[in-house]
């Protein structure tokens, strides 16, 4: 009956691709969980199922790290609120096109690259600033929000995973000093360069920024875009320092408490604490400044920020819910049955390759890929000793499966949080990533046959 635990995540997807409704799709997918999980109670179980799905979805705030994310995800709403209504985006984008810096659709590609590269301390600070900074010039030049998801999204987790002097290479390092392996840190680093996935992505999204083309549903995005984005601005501008200072307060104050929570060392702060301290300071900021301008009453500034909140209050919903799912599928053992597909017969040469497609099915299922690294290295890292195969090589199929599966799944929070930092339609933003990300998943899985037959015979 293992089977049984993929009919969940196939369900939510199933319903997203039918009705093109994530939040549905989502809660249909907790109810089949959780309904599984009570099959014990017999007739009882559908109905024990949806009291169940409440519960899931309600210990979600059991979890501080996870009430943190969603308190981020309303508290961001507020503060694009408060820069969009300042003026200060829209003077910050005249600026920036008047300096030249910002001069054409190439030079506010690369801006937008660049900052997601600079900032790989943590991925959601590089997805937030550059998808807050690149909003309004994209729409200037005419390029869609989905190709602005696309690039910070597909920047991010690559170059977190490439750079690993952060919180994703402390996690990983963790997991495999587990192992009786061999210099663990030489192991990690040495799996930067066979990181075929990360390094595959990242030369796509340069080729897209370079030669300015795109392709697939991205491009009709960027069609309509064109036509759309012509108008005047949403909001006059002001001054450009209503938005650099709140965004350099954001983007200080994430290093700051990166900083302060790792007790003196920047790579073992706690994210999910650094994101929403630094939010509040920056939006507290933005509130003060905008106070302080007499242009804004109190009462205006709590409109707009309220305003703001709701606006995102549907991806705040998916979130929680994708949160809900995820610890649902865990108990169910979906992820665990899917890493187990990789199977005991699979050619030596194969091994790899299936390890990196199994680790894109369990983060594509669960929409976490640091939940898939936590699942597919107790899988992978026997094989390192038992079949003697290289460690670098296991370990780099791993981790750019589980960055994969995550950019091409819609019930993953990291896939939200870029819909959310570009202003883009969730579904919008995986329906035009995917041709992209599957591409480079392709590539690399051949890659993989290609260092496996290199390296192992």
């Amino acid at each position: 009956m293992e089977w049984l635990s993929v009919l969940p995540p196939l369900v939510a997807i199933i319903v997203v691709l039918w009705r093109r409704e994530v939040i549905l799709a989502l809660f249909l997918a907790i109810y089949c969980s959780e309904t599984l999980l009570q099959a014990a109670t017999g007739i009882h179980a559908p109905f024990m199922g949806f009291l169940y799905s409440i519960d899931r979805i309600i210990a979600v705030f059991q979890s501080e790290g996870n009430a943190r994310i969603l308190m981020f995800s309303l508290l961001i709403g507020a503060f694009l609120a408060y820069l969009r209504h300042s003026g200060g985006v829209t003077a910050l984008v005249e600026r920036m096109v008047n300096s030249g810096l910002a001069g054409n659709r190439r030079r506010v590609g690369l801006m937008t690259t660049f900052t997601g590269v600079i900032l790989f301390i943590e991925s959601n600070l590089s997805v937030l600033t550059a998808g807050i900074l690149s909003r309004g010039l994209f729409d200037k030049f005419g390029m869609s929000r989905a190709r602005l998801a696309y690039i910070i999204d597909s920047t991010s987790a690559p170059i977190c995973i490439l750079i690993m002097f952060n919180a994703w290479g402390a996690y990983v390092l963790g997991l495999i000093s587990a192992y009786d392996i061999d210099r663990p840190v030489s192991v990690l680093m040495g799996s930067v360069p066979l990181n075929f996935y990360a390094l595959v992505t990242l030369a796509i999204v340069f080729y897209t920024v370079l030669r300015d083309r795109v392709h697939g549903p991205m491009a009709r995005a960027d069609l309509r875009a064109a036509t759309e984005t012509e108008a005047m601005p949403e909001f006059a501008a002001t001054r450009a320092r209503f938005m650099i200072i709140p965004l350099t307060v954001l983007i200080g104050g994430i290093f700051a408490f990166m900083y302060w929570t790792g007790n003196g060392t920047l790579t073992e702060g706690d994210g999910s604490k650094s994101i929403l301290y630094a939010t509040a300071l920056a939006t507290l900021v933005a509130y003060l400044m905008m106070l302080m301008s007499r242009r804004f009453s109190h009462h205006q500034l709590v409109k707009i920020g309220f305003e703001g909140m709701g606006e995102l209050l549907q991806l705040v919903l998916i979130v929680l819910f994708s949160l809900a799912l995820g610890a649902s599928l865990k108990l169910l053992g979906t992820g665990t049955f899917i890493a187990g597909l990789a199977g005991e017969h699979v050619p030596l040469v194969l091994i790899v390759p299936m390890l990196f497609v199994a680790g894109a099915l369990v983060s594509f299922t669960t929409g976490t890929s640091w939940g898939t690294f936590a699942l597919m290295i107790p899988i992978g890292m026997p094989l390192i000793e038992t079949l003697g195969l290289p460690p670098s090589l296991v370990l780099s199929a791993i981790l750019g499966g589980g960055v994969f599966g995550d950019h091409c799944s819609p019930i993953s929070d990291t896939t939200a949080v870029s819909s959310i930092a570009a202003g883009c339609d969730l579904l919008e933003h995986v329906r035009t990533q995917l041709p992209y990300a599957l591409t480079a998943g392709a590539a690399t899985f051949l890659l993989y046959i290609i260092a496996s037959f290199v390296m192992i015979l």
